[in-house]
């Protein structure tokens, strides 16, 4: 016999599939009147799609959503999955089965497709609703002005930050660090990380020594893309040698510089625009984690935020917010068994890199909640939330070497994502 709660379930599917068949049926009546059949039967079917997506979330997996919708990836992935499987399986079917099996193979495919979709979008429905934990609240560039400190130590007094990256290289990093170890003596838990830095401001090694990374001011000069340009060189590249050769100096150096900073305590590593992800820089910080005691390496695996409006993901596009977030999921998810291999601990999820710069708002919300819901890791830190706050800018960067980074500090979201902060 069939459970109770399942022929009810059962009961429910049926009737939603009904309803988002006639939703089908009706549309397409309307819009043939319209348009192309071709162009009608797409739209109609979206119809159903919606009707189905918006009944089986809020009637038949009730006890998974709580009555909420799913999230509007499965509506995409439903619709997009039932296009193709309609367009191509009527093409691939042998005419050797017989009209009646084609047929019902031709309907009841897509009904176990549905089925499973809805069925996994109620599963995740339930993880977001049952798993609660609480992100870290992580601010970048500690060091790098007056204003950026003073953002950053307000928070961190007022509780609403755990950690920063002190940019060891920074205008004003000995200030933020004395600060920062002032507030520690009241809120021991609150962690520093290196922030390393290859792409712009002054070297902590000799100039003289790295010539291939500094300009004639004597400033880093190597952008991302061009660490990640060397990183596809081989290995026995002359010029990848030579560089590796001076980025291990580097690296080295920024590492001591820290140490006078923090003595020989375990170092937490991030990079200064996620630069420590680059294959050539990840292989010289990892080859250096045991002799200077790194045992947490930052990750950037973001999960794609739920529930956020239409006019973020624009945003997100015409931003190269997405460009970005795609290009760093893949470095992170290539970095994390090399980080596992050499025992390093990293944060299990990740949000910051989509909307960077404007982590206040729809986003900052959006990440919150998909972070708190992320399911616990064996082995990994809670996910982290980075955000870059500052005061009003009141020095010029450039001339420190920070022209890179002059025109994001001086945006006036560094305001917004200080208050969005103090705001949660």
């Amino acid at each position: 016999m069939i459970p109770s709660t399942l022929r009810s379930r059962l009961s429910l599917y049926g009737l939603v599939g009904v309803a988002a068949a006639a939703v089908h049926a009706l549309v397409l009546l309307a819009l043939v009147l319209l348009m192309p059949l071709w162009l009608a039967n797409p739209l109609a079917f979206l119809a159903a799609s919606l009707a189905g997506y918006l009944g089986h979330a809020r009637f038949t997996f009730r006890p998974e959503t709580g009555g909420q919708r799913f999230a509007r990836r499965w509506l995409i992935v439903q619709y997009v999955v039932n296009l193709t499987v309609s367009g191509v399986l009527p093409l691939v079917l042998p005419s050797a089965l017989g009209e009646p099996v084609r047929v019902a193979i031709l309907v009841f495919t897509p009904t176990a497709l549905n089925a499973l979709i809805w069925s996994r979008a109620a599963r995740f429905s339930k993880q977001r609703r049952d798993c609660l934990i609480t992100p870290l609240r992580h601010a970048d560039d500690l060091g790098l002005s007056p204003a950026t400190n003073q953002a950053i130590l307000e928070l961190a007094s007022q509780g609403q930050l755990d950690s920063s990256s002190l940019l060891v290289n920074g205008p004003v990093a000995t200030d933020g660090f004395h600060a920062w170890q002032k507030l520690t003596c009241t809120r021991p838990q609150l962690q520093l990380c290196l922030h390393l830095c290859l792409t712009e401001g002054p070297p902590s090694a000799d100039p003289a020594l790295i010539p291939d990374l500094v300009d004639c001011h004597g400033h880093l000069k190597r952008s991302f893309g061009q660490w990640l340009l060397l990183s596809l060189l081989p290995r026995r590249h002359p010029s990848r040698r030579r560089i590796e050769d001076q980025l291990g100096l580097e690296v080295d150096a920024q590492i001591q510089r820290f140490r006078t900073f923090c003595g020989d305590a375990p170092i937490h590593l991030d990079g200064h625009q996620h630069i420590h992800l680059v294959p050539i820089v990840l292989r010289a910080a990892l080859a250096r984690a045991d002799d200077n005691v790194i045992t947490w390496m930052r990750l950037t695996e973001e999960p794609l935020p739920t529930g956020l409006p239409m006019h973020c993901w624009g945003t997100a596009i015409r931003q190269l917010g997405l460009l970005k977030w795609l290009v760093l999921q893949l470095l992170s998810r290539r970095a994390r068994p090399a980080i596992r291999r050499c025992g390093l601990a990293s944060n299990q999820s990740f949000a910051g890199v989509l909307f960077t710069g404007q982590m206040a708002g729809d986003p900052l919300n959006a990440a919150l909640k998909d972070l708190s819901s992320a399911r616990p890791k064996p082995g990994c830190t809670p996910p982290l939330l980075l955000a870059h706050p500052s005061a009003p800018l009141d020095i010029d960067l450039s001339t420190a070497g920070f022209a890179v980074s002059q025109p994001f500090a001086a945006s006036p979201w560094r305001q917004r994502e200080w208050r969005a902060l103090q705001e949660l």
